[in-house]
Protein backbone atom coordinates (compact mmCIF):
# COMPACT_ATOMS: atom_id res chain seq x y z
CA UNK A 1 0.00 0.00 0.00
CA UNK A 2 2.75 2.47 0.95
CA UNK A 3 5.86 1.88 -1.13
CA UNK A 4 7.63 5.08 -0.10
CA UNK A 5 6.90 7.23 2.93
CA UNK A 6 8.34 10.70 3.41
CA UNK A 7 8.85 11.70 7.04
CA UNK A 8 9.34 15.43 7.56
CA UNK A 9 11.69 15.89 10.50
CA UNK A 10 12.27 19.09 12.46
CA UNK A 11 15.46 18.14 14.29
CA UNK A 12 13.52 18.50 17.53
CA UNK A 13 11.93 16.19 20.14
CA UNK A 14 8.75 16.28 18.01
CA UNK A 15 10.47 13.90 15.57
CA UNK A 16 10.05 10.98 17.99
CA UNK A 17 6.25 11.30 17.78
CA UNK A 18 5.98 10.85 14.02
CA UNK A 19 8.82 8.30 13.81
CA UNK A 20 7.07 5.97 16.24
CA UNK A 21 4.00 5.78 14.01
CA UNK A 22 5.59 5.76 10.57
CA UNK A 23 8.27 3.20 11.34
CA UNK A 24 5.57 0.73 12.38
CA UNK A 25 3.72 1.34 9.11
CA UNK A 26 6.91 0.99 7.10
CA UNK A 27 7.81 -2.27 8.82
CA UNK A 28 4.31 -3.65 8.22
CA UNK A 29 4.15 -2.71 4.53
CA UNK A 30 7.86 -3.10 3.71
CA UNK A 31 7.96 0.58 2.76
CA UNK A 32 11.02 2.62 1.97
CA UNK A 33 11.39 5.65 4.26
CA UNK A 34 12.66 9.02 3.08
CA UNK A 35 13.72 11.25 5.97
CA UNK A 36 13.50 14.91 4.97
CA UNK A 37 14.52 18.04 6.80
CA UNK A 38 14.10 21.48 5.30
CA UNK A 39 16.61 24.00 6.61
CA UNK A 40 15.00 27.40 6.52
CA UNK A 41 17.38 29.76 8.33
CA UNK A 42 18.96 32.77 6.65
CA UNK A 43 21.94 30.82 5.33
CA UNK A 44 19.70 28.08 3.95
CA UNK A 45 17.33 30.49 2.22
CA UNK A 46 20.20 32.49 0.69
CA UNK A 47 22.57 29.56 0.10
CA UNK A 48 22.54 29.51 -3.70
CA UNK A 49 22.08 33.23 -4.34
CA UNK A 50 24.93 34.32 -2.06
CA UNK A 51 27.09 31.23 -2.63
CA UNK A 52 27.30 30.65 1.12
CA UNK A 53 29.10 27.86 2.94
CA UNK A 54 26.99 25.32 4.78
CA UNK A 55 26.05 26.77 8.19
CA UNK A 56 26.57 24.98 11.49
CA UNK A 57 22.78 24.61 11.72
CA UNK A 58 22.68 22.91 8.31
CA UNK A 59 25.52 20.58 9.34
CA UNK A 60 23.64 19.71 12.55
CA UNK A 61 20.49 19.04 10.51
CA UNK A 62 22.40 16.69 8.17
CA UNK A 63 23.95 14.91 11.17
CA UNK A 64 20.51 14.50 12.76
CA UNK A 65 19.10 12.97 9.57
CA UNK A 66 21.97 10.47 9.38
CA UNK A 67 21.72 9.59 13.07
CA UNK A 68 17.99 8.84 12.76
CA UNK A 69 18.59 6.91 9.52
CA UNK A 70 21.24 4.74 11.20
CA UNK A 71 18.84 3.92 14.05
CA UNK A 72 16.14 2.88 11.59
CA UNK A 73 18.52 0.88 9.43
CA UNK A 74 19.55 -1.02 12.55
CA UNK A 75 15.90 -2.10 12.70
CA UNK A 76 16.24 -3.44 9.13
CA UNK A 77 14.23 -0.60 7.55
CA UNK A 78 15.11 0.83 4.14
CA UNK A 79 15.95 4.49 4.72
CA UNK A 80 17.32 7.39 2.68
CA UNK A 81 17.83 10.99 3.75
CA UNK A 82 17.51 14.36 2.12
CA UNK A 83 18.33 17.85 3.36
CA UNK A 84 16.58 20.59 1.43
CA UNK A 85 16.86 24.35 1.75
CA UNK A 86 14.14 26.99 1.69
CA UNK A 87 10.45 27.12 2.52
CA UNK A 88 9.46 23.94 4.41
CA UNK A 89 5.92 23.43 3.05
CA UNK A 90 7.01 24.05 -0.54
CA UNK A 91 10.01 21.74 -0.28
CA UNK A 92 8.09 18.96 1.49
CA UNK A 93 5.48 18.85 -1.28
CA UNK A 94 8.09 19.16 -4.04
CA UNK A 95 10.26 16.34 -2.69
CA UNK A 96 7.26 14.07 -2.01
CA UNK A 97 6.16 14.47 -5.62
CA UNK A 98 9.63 14.10 -7.17
CA UNK A 99 10.31 10.99 -5.06
CA UNK A 100 6.86 9.49 -5.81
CA UNK A 101 5.96 9.16 -2.12
CA UNK A 102 2.68 7.49 -1.19
CA UNK A 103 2.41 9.09 2.25
CA UNK A 104 3.77 12.15 4.04
CA UNK A 105 4.22 11.89 7.80
CA UNK A 106 4.47 15.01 9.94
CA UNK A 107 4.29 15.93 13.62
CA UNK A 108 2.11 18.88 14.62
CA UNK A 109 2.42 21.13 17.63
CA UNK A 110 -1.24 21.99 18.03
CA UNK A 111 -0.85 25.75 17.74
CA UNK A 112 -4.04 27.65 18.06
CA UNK A 113 -5.10 30.78 16.19
CA UNK A 114 -2.50 33.15 17.62
CA UNK A 115 0.31 30.59 17.35
CA UNK A 116 -0.57 29.85 13.74
CA UNK A 117 -0.64 33.55 12.90
CA UNK A 118 2.75 34.12 14.52
CA UNK A 119 4.49 30.87 13.54
CA UNK A 120 2.50 29.86 10.48
CA UNK A 121 1.47 26.30 9.95
CA UNK A 122 3.59 24.04 7.79
CA UNK A 123 0.94 21.33 8.02
CA UNK A 124 -1.81 23.65 6.79
CA UNK A 125 0.24 24.70 3.78
CA UNK A 126 1.27 21.13 2.94
CA UNK A 127 -2.27 19.80 3.12
CA UNK A 128 -3.48 22.51 0.75
CA UNK A 129 -0.66 21.96 -1.76
CA UNK A 130 -0.65 18.17 -2.13
CA UNK A 131 -2.88 15.30 -3.11
CA UNK A 132 -0.58 12.83 -1.35
CA UNK A 133 -2.16 11.39 1.82
CA UNK A 134 -0.88 12.83 5.10
CA UNK A 135 -0.35 11.14 8.45
CA UNK A 136 -0.38 13.81 11.15
CA UNK A 137 0.61 13.04 14.72
CA UNK A 138 0.39 15.42 17.64
CA UNK A 139 3.93 15.98 18.94
CA UNK A 140 4.52 14.84 22.49
CA UNK A 141 7.09 17.23 23.84
CA UNK A 142 8.67 16.15 27.10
Amino acid sequence: MYKKILIALENSPADDSILAHVTELAAHFGSEILLLHVADGFAARQFEQLKLAESEEMKADRDHLEKVAEQLRARKLSVSTRLELGNPPTQIVKVAEIESCDLIGMAGHGHRLLGDIIHGSTITEVRHKTEIPLLLVRAKIK
